[in-house]
């Protein structure tokens, strides 16, 4: 019981941080005409560069002020069209502007702990900034991959979402995703075989063009 109220609470911390990094966001988006786009890049993505700087060392807080440094530093690369298609692919980009933030924030805490904090643990910090810096990108480039293809199956899933009615969603979600068996799925929901199997079909058509929507912006 203990563990699902920690969960629970976390979860809130995690929304409640997440509202308010997009409510800044957007209210430094102000002058811009394209604050929608900017928007639905910050729903698709900010999860992914959350996640992996978590994973690379930071603590939360920090890690919502990568999301936004990183959203903002891409947004402007853009207006004034600095990004190059033709150098690499969107996924690099994106991975490597999330690596600078990355290192930016650690380097705002070895600043801010300079005079408190003994030599033994800016070493240990160092050695995580180093391994993030590292030039071959072994350590991020690996993290990013594995988080870069959860991200897109969420985002995806999540775009389904507002296409297709809560029940099939509902449906698609027990028997495709939790791989629940067709009559498990009948009898927990009250709906027909040919209920379980039209909404795999009709969700898993959706979903294909979501994801083949964002292959496409990888590329």
């Amino acid at each position: 019981m203990e563990d699902k109220d920690e969960d629970k609470e976390r979860d809130d911390v995690l929304k409640q941080s997440y509202a308010k990094t997009r409510k800044s966001l957007i209210a430094r988006l102000d002058n811009w005409e394209d604050q929608r786009t900017w928007d639905e890049f910050y729903q698709t993505y900010w999860r992914l560069i959350y996640s992996v700087a978590i994973k690379s060392g930071l603590r939360s807080e920090e890690a919502f002020d990568c999301v936004q440094e990183t959203i903002l530093s891409i947004a402007k690369q853009s207006k004034k069209k600095l990004y190059d298609p033709e150098q690499g692919s969107f996924k690099s980009w994106l991975m490597n502007m999330t690596r600078w933030r990355i290192n930016d924030q650690y380097r705002k805490r070895k600043k801010d702990t300079a005079m408190s904090s003994g030599m033994a643990d800016d070493d240990r910090k160092t050695a995580i900034i180093d391994r993030v810096e590292d030039p071959n990108g072994d350590v991020l480039n690996r993290l990013w991959e594995v988080e870069w293809k959860k991200n897109i199956a969420d985002a995806a899933l999540a775009r389904v979402k507002g296409q297709v009615s809560p029940k099939q969603y509902q449906i698609f979600d027990y028997y495709v995703i939790k791989q629940w068996d067709a009559k498990k799925v009948q009898d927990y929901l009250g709906v027909s075989m040919a209920q379980v199997y039209l909404a795999k079909h009709r969700v898993g058509s959706v979903l294909k063009k979501e994801l083949a929507k964002l292959d496409d912006d990888e590329e």
